[in-house]
């Protein structure tokens, strides 16, 4: 049965008409407390959705599908290490990378807890030889700059807690985070640095990524056209990897290659030897503090009734506004400059996982997936798209992640901030009505242009401050999020075909390129005429 069919989606429906033209405000007009009720509290972090469109019949309803649609099966499937990734006929299991616990956790029949120990335990054994001097360069040097070259989930997670965690990383060893093929991203990234002080940490599956080996092999020139000797590569490049013979050839010591596995996703890899860059900079008590974070809000997920598991809360929120109210997009609003990259991280962990437009039995869905995602640090953000959220004509609900304390106190800063942060939801929420603006005694021709209508949903994520262990919360916050959605939508959220088509034509259009012999070209007339264009413009 299609999910749009089911009973508890159409009482969604239902429901959906008798309750869409109550506002916010009349909620709380009706019920002045359920800024006390509609709240979660665990793991540290205060989470308050009273200021949504929903009345406890919403969140019944909305808990009603999840137990129809077989969440809790399925929390149960991935925790066991089931094959859950169908159609890559791999297990998921992320939650294994941070699992604090003593309990095993089994692929196939087989403990992977040991192997995950060991790897974790190579890792920060490195970190410790990098931080106190004992790993150093071919000329004797203490590595002073980390350079991660990844790109997706190898770089985007590193990138977003390396800046999240920077007053944890330690003094005089900076991180750099080397993604894009496009040749000026390396230029930049090691523009000032020192080769010899200089450590690469090449993260690639495979080894075969082409972004990530061709920005890795330039790197590799650039460190030996200065050190001119090709034993310099083993004591300035270290691999995460699968492939011992690929990671052999560039020069890199298999020793040195930190391993992991193929249940591990991309975009959910953090906390595996993906991020060995991260765990040098924290050491390895920051690193660890981290994981234990991830896995107080794993065992939140796995064990908390729905009603109070906040992972699904938000999830179901999500559907409610996706699917029932006609929201598109998503907005994660963090005011903390230190998670300025937090929503760039949540839109690869979201949009590649739950961007899906078959069901799981393959057949086209007929009701909407995955949201846009997208958002920017406050006060920021209000001083470039706020304006649309307030009067646009499009309804996004907003995520509000702030914290009590700063990590970085500086006269009354902190303050000024938190204040636009419970002011903006405030607005958002309740607007300013024109009634209120005439009352004022503004021109009535100017009166509609300083309206604000209210009526946008805003949810509230507070912690007392940004630490490791919170930021490791936040993010298994979010996956677990993603993944609640994945199975209300019946979808798979753990495969990302849709990024291998473009890779593959890119392959075949790369020799096309060249102006010397000009190969033929039997691309349709636009791309032949870019192609071509291209050619010309490079002569």
């Amino acid at each position: 049965m299609s999910i749009i069919d089911l009973p508890e989606w159409q009482a969604l429906l239902r429901h959906c008409e008798r309750q869409k033209n109550r506002r916010i405000q009349d909620l709380f007009t009706e019920d002045p407390g359920r800024g006390e009720r509609f709240v979660l509290e665990d793991c540290g972090l205060f989470v308050d959705y009273s200021k949504n469109p929903v009345v406890a019949e919403t969140m019944d309803l909305l808990l009603a599908l999840a137990e129809a649609r077989g969440l809790r099966s399925e929390i149960d499937a991935m925790f066991r290490g089931e094959k859950i990734n169908r159609t890559e006929n791999r297990a998921v299991l992320h939650v294994a990378l941070r699992n604090r616990g003593s309990a095993p956790v089994c692929v196939d029949g087989q403990d992977v807890t040991p192997a995950v120990k060991g790897v974790l335990d190579k890792m920060l054994a490195f970190a410790d030889a990098v931080r106190d001097g004992s790993w150093r360069g071919h000329r004797g040097d203490r590595v002073k700059h980390v350079v991660n070259i990844g790109i997706g989930g190898s770089d985007l997670g590193p990138a977003m807690a390396y800046e999240a965690l920077r007053p944890y990383c330690r003094d005089g060893l900076t991180v750099h985070f080397l993604s894009n093929v496009d040749g000026a991203h390396l230029r930049e990234t090691v523009r000032g640095l020192n080769p010899a002080e200089t450590l690469f940490i090449v993260a690639s599956k495979t080894f075969t990524t082409q972004e990530t080996m061709t920005n890795a092999h330039s790197a590799r020139s650039w460190l030996l056209d200065a050190l001119g000797d090709e034993a310099a590569v083993a004591r300035h490049f270290v691999a995460v990897s699968t492939n011992r013979a690929g990671v052999r050839d560039f020069g890199v010591d298999p020793a040195n290659m930190f391993e992991f596995w193929d249940w591990v996703g991309g975009r959910f890899s953090l906390t595996s030897a993906i991020g060995l860059s991260l765990a040098i900079a924290l050491g390895p008590d920051g690193f660890t503090r981290m994981l234990d974070g991830f896995h107080e809000m794993d065992r939140h997920f796995h064990q908390r009734p729905f009603s109070q598991n906040i992972p699904v809360v938000l999830a179901l929120l999500g559907v409610w506004h996706n699917n029932f109210l006609g929201a598109a997009s998503h907005a994660v609003i963090p005011y903390a400059q230190y998670l300025h990259r937090f929503a760039a991280y949540l839109q690869q962990a979201d949009m590649e996982s739950n961007g899906k437009r078959v069901d799981r039995d393959g057949r086209p869905v007929a009701w909407q997936t995955g949201p846009i995602i997208w958002g920017e640090p406050g006060t920021n953000g209000q001083h470039a798209f706020f304006q649309l959220i307030h009067q646009g004509s499009k309804t996004i609900p907003c995520d509000f992640i702030g914290f009590a304390k700063p990590v970085e106190p500086l006269g009354d800063h902190h303050e000024k901030l938190m204040a636009n942060f419970f002011a903006q939801q405030e607005a958002l929420a309740f607007g300013k009505p024109e009634a209120a603006v005439r009352a004022e005694g503004v021109d009535d021709a100017l009166a509609p242009f300083k309206t604000f209508p209210g009526n946008r949903p805003t949810t509230c994520i507070m912690a007392q401050k940004l630490t490791p262990e919170t930021l490791g919360r936040l993010v298994a916050l979010y996956e677990h999020k993603i993944f609640t959605q994945g199975v209300i939508w019946n979808i798979f959220s753990f495969d990302q075909w849709g990024v291998e088509l473009g890779k593959a034509l890119a392959k075949k259009i790369l020799p096309e390129l060249s102006t010397l012999d000009e190969p033929a070209l039997c691309h349709d007339s636009s791309t032949n005429a870019q192609i071509r264009r291209f050619r010309r413009f490079r002569r």
